[in-house]
């Protein structure tokens, strides 16, 4: 299973996201690997504690191997994180520089080929992708199997998910008619706000597939990027881990 976490709005919690659900996974006792595709490289940073040179070379490494052509067989080097059974290929600034040159010379589909050869390894991955639909996001959508589209009960946001749903139909007839959107998490949710629930409402009334877990706002959040703990690890029993818990579950199970 190949899932990508996704949304061009910016600030909706892709990253966080994307790396508690693999933690979960993890925690389960699932082979789990993280492909950080962001040259914020915040997922790298999250699930490693590492950033600038400390960061050993991953995605970005690979795709210079494409382009160089050097080698018969391009490779990736994954990182142990600190976290049983969870692995990461970490991101850099690098990938900013590269994105022209891969877009010039047509490397859409090597990262799907590279993820077809790292099947073997793990039962699932985890793709936490640029808020942009750029080459690197793109490259992601025609890897994966599952997209899920985090939303922030933000007015803008809700202006753009429709574009967005528009645009990873066009994808999938284009080049990946298996890719299945599994649905909206809604996140940082604040039930008791006014706002929050009306946008809640007008998605579940036009038929939108919202997901039925909410992941609520908590400080707990910014404490678990701060330790570049997930929240599985840092606090099993705190609300917002068994909500994350409780959306993963959905999703095994769905």
């Amino acid at each position: 299973m190949r899932r990508v976490v996704f949304n061009q709005k910016g600030g909706v919690g892709k990253s966080s996201i994307a790396c508690n659900l693999a933690a979960v996974s993890a925690a389960q006792g699932y082979r789990t690997l993280l492909v950080d595709l962001d040259s914020q490289a915040n997922s790298t940073h999250y699930l490693s504690g590492l950033s600038g040179d400390e960061v050993p070379p991953g995605i970005a490494d690979f795709f210079q191997q494409t382009l160089a052509g050097t080698a018969k067989k391009p490779r990736v080097k994954v990182l142990e994180t600190p976290f049983a059974n969870l692995d990461l290929v970490t991101a850099s600034a690098e990938l900013a520089d590269l994105q022209p040159k891969l877009e010039s010379k047509h490397k859409i589909n090597k990262l799907r080929k590279l993820l077809d050869e790292l099947d073997d390894d793990y039962e699932r991955i985890y793709l936490d992708t640029p808020p942009a639909l750029n080459f690197y996001t793109v490259s992601a959508l025609i890897a994966a199997d599952r997209v899920l589209i985090p939303f922030d009960c933000d007015s803008f946001s809700r202006q753009a998910l429709y574009g967005l749903l528009a645009e990873i139909d066009e994808l999938r007839e284009d080049h990946n008619e298996d890719l299945a959107v599994e649905g909206i998490v809604v996140n940082q949710f604040q039930p008791r706000a006014t706002l929050p629930q009306q946008l809640l409402d007008e998605l579940l009334a036009e038929r939108l597939p919202v997901l039925p877990v909410y992941l609520g706002s908590s400080v707990k959040m910014r404490e678990s990027h701060q330790a570049c703990t997930p929240l599985i690890f840092l606090d099993p029993r705190h609300k917002l881990t068994r909500q994350f818990v409780e959306l993963h579950d959905l999703l095994e199970n769905a």
